[in-house]
C-alpha cells in the first residue's frame, strides 16, 4: 500500500497551494486512493476519496474543498451532486463522459487504469468532468492520451517501470508530460512527489 505526500502548486507560476497526504492500493474491486490535503498555513483544507472498479470506472467519489463537497460515480456517463458550505443547496449534474479530474494525483492514476494505453498504441480521446479547487465547480473537459514509452529502473525495492505520458487538452492545444510508476505519479505539472514510504503497487 503505498502511503506518502504530493505538493500540489499552480503549473504557471508555482504558488504552492497544499500538500496531499495520501495512501492508496488495489482491492476487491478495483482500486482505491484516499487523501487529505493541508494548506500552506498548516490548515485542513480538503480531502479526496475515490474508488475504481477492476475497469478503472469511478464507482465512488467524495472530495471536499473549502467546505464543498462533491459524491459522483459512474453512472450514464458520469452523476454527481454538488454542496454548498451552507448545506442547504444540493446541485446534481450528468454528462456523457468517461470519468472525473481534478488537481489530485488521484485522477491522473485513474484516467491511465481507465485507458490502459500500450506504448504502440495511437493517442485515445477521453471526456472527463473537471472539479477544481476552492469550489468544485464542474466543467466538461476533453484530453487526448498518448503512452509514449516505458522504461524500467533498478531500484533498491526491485525494478521499477515508469510510464511517460502525453496529455494534450483539445480545446487548446496545451500538451504536457505525465510520469507514472504503478500507482503513483513520480511527475506531472503542478504536482511534485515529496515523500514515499512504499513501493507504487503494480496493476495486474
Amino acid at each position: 500500500m503505498p502511503r506518502g505526500r504530493y505538493s500540489l502548486h499552480d503549473p504557471h507560476d508555482h504558488t504552492p497551494l497544499a500538500d496531499e497526504h495520501f495512501h492508496c492500493a488495489p482491492g476487491p474491486s478495483g482500486w482505491r486512493y484516499v487523501s487529505q490535503l493541508t494548506a500552506p498555513s498548516g490548515d485542513h483544507s480538503g480531502s479526496v476519496d475515490l474508488t475504481l472498479d477492476e475497469l478503472g470506472r469511478p464507482i465512488r467519489l467524495e472530495l471536499h474543498a473549502a467546505s464543498w463537497q462533491v459524491r459522483g460515480a459512474a453512472l450514464d456517463g458520469v452523476t454527481w451532486v454538488r454542496t454548498d458550505p451552507t448545506g442547504a443547496d444540493a446541485t446534481e449534474g450528468n454528462v456523457r463522459a468517461h470519468a472525473f479530474t481534478g488537481t489530485s494525483p488521484a485522477f491522473l492514476i485513474a484516467t491511465t487504469r481507465l485507458l490502459r494505453l500500450t506504448p504502440s498504441a495511437s493517442a485515445t480521446r477521453v471526456r472527463l468532468v473537471s472539479l477544481t479547487e476552492p469550489v468544485l465547480a464542474p466543467r466538461t473537459v476533453d484530453q487526448s492520451w498518448a503512452l509514449l514509452k516505458r522504461e524500467t529502473h533498478g531500484t533498491d525495492n526491485g525494478p521499477l517501470t515508469v510510464d511517460e505520458y502525453q496529455v494534450t487538452a483539445l480545446d487548446t492545444g496545451e500538451q504536457h508530460a505525465v510520469h507514472i510508476a504503478g500507482d503513483v505519479v513520480l511527475a506531472a505539472p503542478g504536482i511534485e512527489l515529496e515523500e514515499l514510504e512504499s513501493p507504487p503497487s503494480a496493476f495486474g
